[in-house]
């Protein structure tokens, strides 16, 4: 918090003294100091290393084999097809060969739990499905009659020997898909399309937060991060191939740039540095993949609404807030999501309508005045905790590659909604660099709105341009 309960004790108004101490000791719990930030920081910057070692860590540091910057200049129209944690977003670009000049088209669909849960069959069929579906309704009978080139954007860590190739490590979020994990995705994938005659190619596998680095990197060359803020948290750099001893003897000069998938939401996995509370431990015994994405499960989109349910929920069974309220709502895990905190953290008007509005529509309580300062004042505590520890993350690469200067291009809902979260994050950088007051932030967040699609496009161009395969796979 910028300002919490022992700077500002009138912050709650009437609250009874019980609650306002209760909510004075998780703010204590919640607090993430710019000390603690430097810290976490500098055992980050080490856990990065450990991935790019031949022994390797708990964060993966997955090599791409996406070499060197765009240009600028490429040109090309390409399917794109982007795999996240709750959408999957199937897309054609065209790029004409001049910075930022690009058209798409796009269409989304939800994902539904039984696929995340089926078999991989199952998942890929449904995949083709839409790309079929966004086949027939978006493009022209003469489009459909060529094989056309596809970038295939996947969310999720995958150790990747050429542009074209990836064997999924593990899932993360909330998929369990059996018969996956172990193996070639884009086999996988192309098989459907096989089975249902679809005439597409994958010419590229991307991590979102690669082609978001790639999106920003298009007509901006400070650009040196990409990231991703929504129901999962990640980001990729360009690192030296010299400096990633894992890959040595690849056959590659040492001072090429190739794109880094940290995949760094699996930091501190053993649990080493990181604050964790009770409510991070229940958390993590309730999520799909229990000891794995510690920190991504911290900071991400899809744990904050978690987070701010266990929080509530244990005040209200200390009979401290919504009394003599039916909160069977709160009760059911994952009740409430992300989305409810800029509605919490926005109304500051006098009456809180906004708020009163939003709790009983998600949750059907009808909170006292002082409860709804409360429930504000909790988004807060929650949301501030999220960001500043996000922010570790971003700091570590820049610290890693003695970045002082650059632009960090960053997709998702997370980044793209929730404004405070943001700002938070801007103000962590500041506390762990310890800039002068008097200057502009030399490391600027900026948000590129389905930033991985149009990175996707690039990267397809280039793997195009390069089928030789010189720079987009091993030489060993």
């Amino acid at each position: 918090m910028e300002k919490g309960l022992r700077t500002q004790p009138d912050l709650l108004g009437d609250a009874p003294e019980k609650l306002v101490v209760a909510l004075q000791g998780l703010e204590e719990l919640l607090a993430v100091d710019k000390f603690l930030l430097r810290k976490i920081t500098d055992h980050f910057v080490k856990e990065l290393e450990k991935g790019l070692s031949a022994e390797g860590g708990d964060i993966p540091m997955n090599v791409t084999w996406v070499m060197g910057y765009p240009t600028g200049k490429e040109q090309g129209k390409f399917l794109i097809l982007d795999m996240g944690g709750t959408n999957l977003r199937v897309s054609q670009a065209e790029l004409f060969g001049s910075d930022r000049d690009m058209e798409s088209i796009q269409e989304k669909y939800s994902i539904p739990q039984s696929i995340k849960h089926g078999t991989a069959d199952d998942l890929w069929d449904f995949v083709a499905d839409c790309v079929q579906k966004f086949l027939q309704s978006r493009l022209g009978e003469d489009e459909r009659s060529r094989i056309l080139p596809l970038a295939f954007t996947f969310s999720y860590p995958v150790v990747q020997s050429s542009i074209k190739l990836g064997v999924l490590q593990r899932w993360t979020k909330d998929f369990c898909v059996s018969g996956v994990e172990g193996h070639d995705i884009v086999f996988q994938l192309e098989a459907a399309f096989e089975r249902k005659q679809i005439p597409v190619r994958v010419v590229a596998l991307i991590n979102d937060t690669v082609g978001t680095l790639f999106a920003a990197a298009y007509g901006d060359r400070e650009a040196k991060i990409g990231s991703i803020a929504s129901t999962g948290c990640n980001a990729a750099y360009m690192e030296e191939i010299g400096a990633i001893p894992k890959i040595q003897g690849c056959g590659l000069p040492s001072d090429a740039l190739v794109a880094i998938n940290t995949e760094y939401g699996a930091f501190d996995n053993s649990r080493r540095i990181l604050p964790r509370t009770r409510f991070d431990d229940e958390i993590d015994r309730t999520s799909a993949h229990p000891g794995q994405q510690l920190y991504e499960k911290m900071v991400a989109g899809a744990y904050l609404g978690e987070m701010l349910r266990l929080v509530m929920l244990e005040l209200h069974e200390a009979k401290l807030l919504f009394v003599r309220q039916d909160v069977s709502c709160l009760r059911q895990p994952n009740a409430l999501d992300a989305s409810i905190f800029p509605t919490l953290e926005g109304d500051t008007t006098a009456c809180m309508e906004g708020i009163r509005k939003c709790l009983w529509e998600k949750m059907g309580v009808d909170p006292a005045p002082h409860e709804l300062k409360t429930c504000r004042y909790l988004a807060e505590l929650v949301g501030t905790r999220a960001a500043r520890l996000y922010s570790c993350g971003i700091a570590a690469i820049c610290k890693k590659r003695d970045i002082e200067r650059c632009h960090v291009g960053v997709d998702g809902s997370i980044f793209g909604h929730y404004e405070n979260y943001r700002k938070r994050a801007a103000q962590a950088l500041r506390d762990i660099f310890a800039w002068p007051d008097d200057i502009e932030d030399p490391i600027v967040f900026g948000f590129y709105k389905d930033g991985s699609g149009v990175g996707a496009a690039l990267i397809a161009a280039l793997a195009l341009e390069r089928s030789d395969g010189s720079l987009l796979s091993r030489t060993e």
